[in-house]
């Protein structure tokens, strides 16, 4: 086998000895996390948090991401008083403790900035670990400026990472002649990918929403099988297919992915095969799919979240309407299952199930293994670092860590992992050989004895009955503290 461009470019990476606690000179950092919820993110605060215990370094939690450090009482607490982790923080709860937001410091902004320092600095932080995707990256640049800077990745989206290592630079920018718009165009990848030269193989949150999506799908089924119906099921991504491909352990009749282009012709036509043959069709969509113009399917708001992100909504309805309107009425009532084409189709979205809950085993102990990571290269001063999770024949999963500027193209902007083409077979909208070759690393042991346990005993817990849910949200609240407005000169919240 060639050599991969992993092995070419080792250099690249961060693979430096576990820090001894002899050699720490960091004794205190602060931690956030920011963007969208998932599933690991306890876990990888858990993960960081431990690892600062055997360091004997202290971590502050900032409340609701970069929100928190704007916000000029700064909520946070101390998440390993004595060196010991609090007991609400547990790695098999999904969501933060801490909270999150998509706000986001502006680096245009100089006063913004120098107040954002002052407060850290009152709160004697020597290091900042951020827990987010491409936008809390974004998100951490202007801080990096005056404080080392970690970011811990979290995305149930997969797309926080390179298929290889020289992807950023195949990026050109486009500007409109008369708008002076600027759009940003990826040429076509190179056609030969090993699987070892991904970077980031895989981030924690992805193996939990896939986990989610495959029960969907296979409930799905049964009432498309049921009612003689074609169930289109949109799941989440944004612009990359990963969701949609993991998707196929639910067994699919058709997987749609943003990054091939929609043939409604050809598409159709299978749809017609499958129906004549089953009697029902299953089809899986990701959110941000694309006709062959290049525009996205669904209905797109004119904003944007606070990340920059393009709105995604009504890809699937879109789809179905496509269908009914080509398929027609007749095409049912002529076999005798359905009096009408909308009554023969319907559609569903994971929607946000994707993001929440407790976290399988993958995600728990790889997002754990990050936040430890995450904190080594802080301790270590390597700023602007990301903590990632590789793979190869030899050492299987193991962290490693890459400079964040790595990901970044020609202008400095970060753009979503695309599913590489050779993961997908478009003829026949299933994942390829490589396709399953890559699902089958994270997943074939992803699910722990554990979590069936749990779901064995606590699901139908009769406890549940007796008392109401109790929020991991009242027990933060006790342990957060707020910086004094009476003075603001030197460090006030030395614990």
């Amino acid at each position: 086998m060639a050599k991969s461009e992993h092995a070419e470019n080792n250099d690249v990476f961060n693979d430096q000895p576990e820090v001894q606690h002899e050699r720490i000179n960091m004794r205190r950092i602060a931690l956030l996390t920011a963007g969208g919820d998932t599933p690991a993110l306890n876990a990888t605060i858990y993960g960081a948090v431990e690892r600062a215990n055997e360091l004997r370094v202290e971590v502050v939690g900032i409340i609701k991401g970069f929100g928190g450090l704007l916000d000029p009482n700064v909520p946070h607490l101390r998440l390993n008083p004595l060196y010991s982790t609090i007991p609400e923080l547990d790695p098999r709860c999904g969501g933060t403790i801490l909270g999150s937001s998509r706000t986001y410091i502006d680096d245009s902004h100089a006063g913004e900035l120098q107040v954002v320092k002052k407060r850290l600095d009152q709160l004697g932080i020597e290091g900042l670990i951020c827990i987010g995707g491409d936008g809390t990256l974004n998100g951490m640049q202007p801080i990096s400026q005056f404080m080392p800077c970690v970011l811990a990745p979290k995305t149930i989206d997969n797309d926080l990472g390179l298929n290889y290592l020289d992807e950023p630079n195949e990026w050109v920018r486009e500007v409109d002649p008369e708008s002076k718009k600027e759009t940003f165009r990826k040429l076509p990848s190179k056609q030969d990918l090993d699987l070892e030269d991904i970077v980031n193989f895989a981030t924690p949150g992805y193996a939990t929403a896939v986990y989610v999506c495959v029960q969907g799908i296979q409930r799905i089924r049964t009432t498309a099988e049921s009612h003689r119906r074609i169930a289109i099921v949109e799941v989440m991504g944004r612009e990359s297919g990963y969701l949609a491909l993991g998707a196929a352990y639910g067994q699919p009749d058709i997987i749609l992915i943003p990054e091939i282009p929609l043939d409604f012709e050809r598409f159709e036509r299978r749809v017609r095969d499958l129906y004549d043959a089953q009697k029902n069709v299953v089809i899986v969509i990701g959110e941000g799919l694309r006709d062959q113009e290049g525009k996205r399917l669904g209905d797109i708001s004119q904003s944007v979240d606070p990340a920059g992100n393009v709105i995604f909504s009504g890809a699937a309805e879109v789809l179905q309407n496509m269908l009914i309107e080509s398929m027609g009425d007749h095409y049912f009532v002529s076999r005798k299952r359905h009096e009408q084409a909308a009554a023969a189709t319907f559609t569903r979205k994971i929607g946000h199930t994707q993001r929440g809950g407790r976290p399988i085993r993958f995600d728990r102990y790889y997002a754990t293994q990050l936040g430890g990571k995450a904190v080594d290269l802080l301790v270590q001063r390597q700023n602007n670092y990301v903590a990632i999770l590789q793979w190869n024949e030899e050492q299987g999963f193991h962290v490693s860590s890459i400079n964040g500027n790595a990901l970044r193209d020609s202008w400095r902007g970060i753009h979503p992992r695309l599913l590489h083409p050779s993961f997908y077979d478009e003829h026949r909208y299933q994942p390829s050989k490589l396709g399953i070759d890559y699902l089958s690393k994270i997943f074939n042991n992803a699910v722990g004895s554990d979590d069936l346990e749990l779901l064995r005993e606590d699901l139908f817990d009769t406890g549940h009955l007796k008392s109401r849910y109790q929020s991991v949200n009242v027990g933060i609240h006790k342990h957060i503290r707020y910086l004094s407005s009476e003075n603001e000169d030197g460090p006030i919240d030395p614990f």
